[in-house]
């Protein structure tokens, strides 16, 4: 099965520079993958004078959307920006998936009024991993829904364990509510409410997990709002970073600790990579008639590379009937909520 990419390459902090290479590269080394390169031409190309295939191809598109711009004007006033295309091209059913780095609340807000939401999910949430002792752990709301009910919170459950059912092919993926305790009795009535819901659901609930229980790997699928989402994203992210930059001025302090250094070399290596963001990069719009991933904004090609081999598995894997399918098992109770 080939599958097919349209790719934002003017959103970001570095636009082709970063989006058409790392596409370059994706397809050099996945066969079964074509791009869709969206975005003006003219700095497209200088990238693929040396470039040959049937698998790349390019489609003009004569506007960006900056980083700053509204969301609202960004649906107004630019349906021919990169971004808009790209998305309009999953719609038309000419790319099996789109992924960009561009402004996430125009991407959020142009993705929805495009693609609409899929039967039974109210709202679209941001689902991205991070990692933990035992592999990584997919992680939503991440951004998109500050204040979300109790049914919303059931909904995420639903698309999150669908999404690692289909990807990692795990008929069960364990799902657990992001909460201040792991008591029953710990956190706000809407927590407690949806942890109630996703108990009767069906799906592998195991309770309340702590934002320390993220990283232990208490669960596979960690629900949560975007307001708190966010935060944890963001806070791991910059803890990662700090501990990397402090064990490289430690290491580089004096002659001795760079010779102990250059023994601890391997185990340095590895644990670098293990917590490294830019592996994880790629987060899923879930919820959506159509498959988007959003980037971060200040990826370099190894981390946007990793963006579209997310999208790329989504496709391929059927993440969009899994969670329908879901839904629609779970129905009666998301009426009766």
């Amino acid at each position: 099965m080939t599958v097919t990419v349209a790719i934002d390459c003017m959103g970001g902090d570095h636009g082709p520079e970063v989006t058409v290479r790392a596409a370059l590269d994706f397809v050099r080394k996945r066969e079964d993958v074509r791009v869709i390169l969206v975005g003006l031409e003219d700095k497209i190309r200088p990238f693929l004078m040396h470039v040959e295939g049937e698998r790349i191809s390019v489609r003009h598109a004569s506007e960006v959307v900056a980083m700053d711009e509204s969301p609202a004007l960004a649906i107004r006033n630019k349906k021919n920006s990169s971004m808009r295309v790209a998305i309009d091209l999953v719609k038309l059913g000419e790319a099996d998936a789109c992924v960009s780095a561009g402004n996430t609340g125009a991407l959020m807000a142009i993705s929805r009024f495009v693609l609409k939401m899929l039967p039974g999910i109210d709202r679209p949430a941001i689902c991205a991993m991070l990692p933990t002792v035992t592999g990584h752990a997919h992680v939503l709301d991440l951004g998109a829904n500050v204040d979300c009910t109790p049914e919303h919170l059931l909904q995420f459950g639903i698309m999150g364990a669908s999404l690692v059912s289909a990807i990692e092919h795990k008929d069960r993926p364990t799902v657990g509510i992001l909460n201040i305790g792991s008591e029953d009795i710990k956190g706000n009535e809407v927590v407690k409410r949806a942890a109630e819901l996703l108990k009767e659901s069906g799906l592998n609930f195991v309770g309340n997990v702590e934002g320390d229980g993220i990283y232990k790997g208490k669960a596979e699928v960690v629900v949560c709002d975007g307001f708190v989402g966010n935060v944890a994203l963001k806070a791991s992210e910059g803890l990662a970073q700090m501990l990397a930059t402090f064990l490289r001025q430690e290491f580089r302090r004096n002659f001795l600790t760079k010779l102990v250094a250059l023994i601890a070399l391997p185990v340095l290596k590895k644990f670098i990579m293990h917590v490294d963001h830019r592996r994880y990069n790629g987060a899923t719009l879930l919820g959506l008639k159509g498959i988007v991933v959003k980037s971060h904004g200040s990826a370099d090609v190894f981390s946007f590379t990793n963006a579209i081999d997310r999208a790329a598995e989504e496709a391929r894997t059927g993440v969009l009937a899994r969670i329908t399918e879901r839904v629609v098992l779970q129905q009666p109770l998301l009426e009766s909520a």
